[in-house]
């Protein structure tokens, strides 16, 4: 973990709906508090109707929940609403939590309706962890998505995030720069994004250098100067091919080559960037410039970098802003947060919400995530959602079926079964290992790596085998059943 407090010390521990104080109350008043419930993390519908999306967040989370207290202003300021108990408020001045958690780490490509997180804790515990645990997951999860889809996009060019200025807020620049990352960005313009977690900042300058000096040239010249190991030039001040890369060419001629250097790159911010980008580098390249690298921005996301591509556009990195950061295409993740079970006298009874909406019913029980990969190739075949107590046996044929249209069944043979979620909290002790940034970088680079390119199209992708066990699925009809309106 970063070792920076990025939250200025603020105590986020009323980052609550008030409902969730209510019903904390109501528990306690009705002797509920120390029920032990089970509650999961999902969502339903991947943005942008992608194909999967990259989980992220749970580093904050844990920041999180290691620190959640209540102090004496909060409790002060929860007395003046007049509707909590004494003893529920000096509750919560002694508030520690003291469940556990499990989830899936960082940078794994997940699917709809897999339990991202599961809490299993005392009813007040989980019911005061959920707005903090999906406005964490869903920011992160939805900007490492949407990163990793712009990423995809430019065919192996750098991409880098420049979005800050147009985020909601400064937390959604901060840590929209550390998912971004995660999605596979090479670097971000947010410096304090570099200063808490390491993503490497980096920038030049913008069209209020070159006005303030009046002269594009010499404007070049004072930046050349003062950078001259990485000096990149913004060419579209005032015009790209009469002024500013004539004037790029010139300073590197006259400046820094005599001083044994080279024009590192020229970057496009405006204009018709394929046109401009393919013509500047045609000259570049008749100037001896060939290492030159040509930068372009401008409102970009995924659809408009392919378009370039597939037009021949001559472009080595990609400066992507709002579209990025803010997911501006679809930027809501819609992970929600639904107690799934709880505990009398120590069994474990399964919980669920019925809507005429098919998409709205819960998969009820304490669960776990398996993720059944081809032995010989490392290729994920599909997942399964089973109840906690079970095991599936990689020794054998496991046969999976679809949870709507049962009578569609595979076989899947051959294949090594693993655990998605890993125990992150256990009776309120942090246990889980956390990797530095770099190391969900490449993990989830590698993680995606190994799913079949259909997966990952932009358009119309396949759709991801996510099946429910037999046990699990018998479950749940039985519980429509038994809940259904007679």
């Amino acid at each position: 973990m970063s070792t920076i407090d990025v939250r200025n010390d603020r105590n986020l521990s009323m980052l609550m709906d008030f409902y969730e104080l209510t019903m904390s109350n109501g528990y306690f008043q009705k002797g509920l508090k120390d029920c032990i419930v089970y509650f999961d993390v999902f969502y339903r519908k991947n943005p942008d109707n992608a194909g999967f999306a990259i989980a992220a967040g749970l580093e904050q989370i844990i920041d999180y929940i290691t620190n959640l207290r209540f102090t004496k202003s909060n409790i002060d300021f929860l007395r003046s609403k007049g509707i909590f108990s004494e003893e529920f408020l000096d509750y919560l001045l002694n508030f520690k939590f003291t469940g556990s958690i499990f989830a899936i780490p960082e940078g794994t490509p997940v699917f709809p309706y897999e339990p991202i997180l599961t809490v299993k804790a005392k009813a007040i515990e989980a019911q005061l962890l959920e707005t903090m645990v999906l406005v964490t997951i869903n920011h992160q999860s939805l900007i490492a998505t949407k990163a990793n889809r712009i990423v995809r996009a430019a065919k192996g060019r750098a991409v880098l995030e420049f979005g800050a200025r147009r985020c909601q807020g400064y937390d959604g620049a901060i840590y929209g720069a550390r998912a971004a990352y995660i999605g596979g960005v090479a670097g971000t313009a947010t410096t304090i994004a570099d200063e808490v977690f390491g993503v490497p900042a980096a920038g030049t300058m913008a069209h209020s250098w070159i006005q303030l000096f009046g002269d594009e040239y010499i404007a070049f010249e004072n930046y050349a100067r003062l950078y001259p190991d990485n000096c990149i030039v913004l060419i579209d001040t005032y015009n790209i091919m009469n002024s500013g890369l004539p004037n790029a060419i010139k300073l590197s001629k006259e400046v820094l080559e005599p001083m044994g250097k080279r024009l590192k790159g020229v970057r496009i911010d405006s204009g018709d960037i394929a046109y401009l980008s393919k013509k500047c580098r045609k000259i570049l390249d008749a100037e001896g410039l060939q290492d030159c690298k040509i930068i372009a921005s401008n409102s970009l996301d995924e659809y408009l970098i392919s378009d370039l591509l597939n037009q021949g556009a001559q472009i080595d990195t990609f400066g992507v802003g709002e579209r990025l950061v803010t997911a501006k295409s679809e930027p809501v993740f819609g992970g929600v947060y639904k107690l799934a079970a709880i505990e009398i006298d120590g069994k474990i009874i399964p919980r669920i919400k019925i809507s005429e909406n098919v998409e709205k019913v819960t998969n009820p029980g304490f669960k776990q995530v398996w993720r059944l990969v081809d032995k010989s190739t490392g290729v994920p075949k599909a997942d399964v959602i089973t109840l906690q107590d079970e095991i599936i046996d990689d020794t054998k044929p496991y046969t999976i079926f679809d949870p709507i249209h049962t009578w569609k069944k595979k076989k899947i043979t051959d294949f090594t079964a693993k655990k998605l979620q890993k125990p992150i909290f256990i009776d309120g002790k942090c246990v889980y290992d956390m990797p530095t940034l770099e190391e969900i970088r490449n993990y989830s680079k590698e993680q995606l790596s190994l799913f079949w390119l259909e997966i990952k199209r932009f358009y119309n992708p396949h759709q991801y085998f996510v099946d429910l066990s037999q046990k699990l699925w018998d479950c749940k009809n039985e519980m429509i059943k038994k809940y259904s309106v007679k």
